[in-house]
């Protein structure tokens, strides 16, 4: 079998867009077998520099200027869109660097697994790097922790609002952990994700990661967090604008939705799914799992507002 790999990668006004696409071939061990959807929203289409790269004829690529663009999760099932069969998926950020043969440990990962569960997605928040004098540069991992997805402990969930914050706990152990929390910059399953559980264009940017956790989990998806992870994410500094974030003002004004009116609808469509009132359709929770199950699982009871902090992710 020459399992092939679908990379989706949703670029809003990114400079490092072309730089992810080189480290991401450079550093395969099987590059002929990946295939690319990139959707790049930017003010100039880059179609050109696309197909003139060496592995220009993996890449599918739709560009869209950023004023007609609706946010992540909208950028994101777009990038859906263009999965045609492959076996798995892999979803980063455009800002992403990767270790060599990062798609065989992958694979290799996901493998290991089965034995765990029929459907196993592995996700967690990458850990960082930095650009120095133009050059990545990251920590080496230690590989005795975990990071395990929880609520931030200074997020609430009320009823007129059930989007959390989540952080990262380091948890020692030497494998991967069972986790309730999808981290959107970096999902790696069976490519059959994509239309199992299809990104909601109606999300804005919170609740995003909320909303594909619960809808896998009650469609039968399994959440492990790794004990290594193949690829290094550039993080934006905290409580600074930057013209990469889609609500960045000048662009925004020009739209049709403003990105307040986004943040508004997806947080009513979020309480919505949350408190089941969508189920079975292509958007809603699925009918193997339920919400209490979910809540059981996680210690997030989004029925009962309630959040309970002593699990450790050490379940079955």
């Amino acid at each position: 079998m020459n399992p092939r790999i679908f990379v989706s990668l949703a670029s809003y006004q990114d400079p490092m867009l072309m730089f992810t696409l080189n480290d991401a071939v450079a550093k395969a061990a099987y590059p002929e077998r990946l295939r690319f959807g990139v959707v790049d929203q930017h003010a100039a289409d880059q179609r050109a520099q696309i197909a003139a790269l060496p592995f220009g004829a993996l890449v599918r690529y739709v560009h869209l200027d950023p004023q007609d663009t609706l946010g992540v999760c909208w950028a994101r099932a777009l990038g859906f869109s263009l999965y045609d069969g492959e076996d798995f998926l892999l979803q980063v950020d455009s800002h992403t660097l990767f270790e060599p043969r990062w798609d065989e440990q992958l694979l290799a990962q996901h493998a290991a697994l089965r034995s765990r569960c029929a459907k196993p997605i592995i996700s967690t928040y990458p850990y960082r790097f930095d650009l120095v004098d133009g050059q990545p540069v990251h920590a080496p991992q230690e590989d005795r922790t975990v990071l395990v997805l929880r609520p931030h402990p200074d997020t609430t969930l009320s009823a007129d609002d059930l989007v959390l914050r989540f952080q990262g706990r380091h948890l020692f152990t030497d494998g991967p952990v069972r986790g309730c929390h999808i981290a959107g910059g970096f999902v790696f399953c069976a490519g059959r994700f994509v239309e199992e559980v299809p990104y909601d264009p109606y999300l804005y940017f919170h609740g995003e990661e909320q909303s594909l956790s619960v809808r896998a989990f009650t469609r039968g998806w399994d959440i492990y967090h790794p004990l290594h992870i193949p690829l290094y994410h550039l993080y934006k500094q905290a409580n600074v604008a930057h013209a990469e974030h889609h609500w960045h003002g000048a662009v925004d004004a020009r739209r049709a939705f403003s990105s307040a009116y986004l943040t508004e609808r997806a947080k009513l469509r979020l309480k919505r799914l949350l408190t089941g009132q969508e189920v079975g359709t292509p958007y809603g929770l699925g009918t193997q799992r339920s919400l209490a199950a979910f809540a059981q699982l996680s210690g997030i009871d989004y029925l009962a507002r309630s959040i309970r902090d002593c699990w450790d992710g050490r379940l079955a």
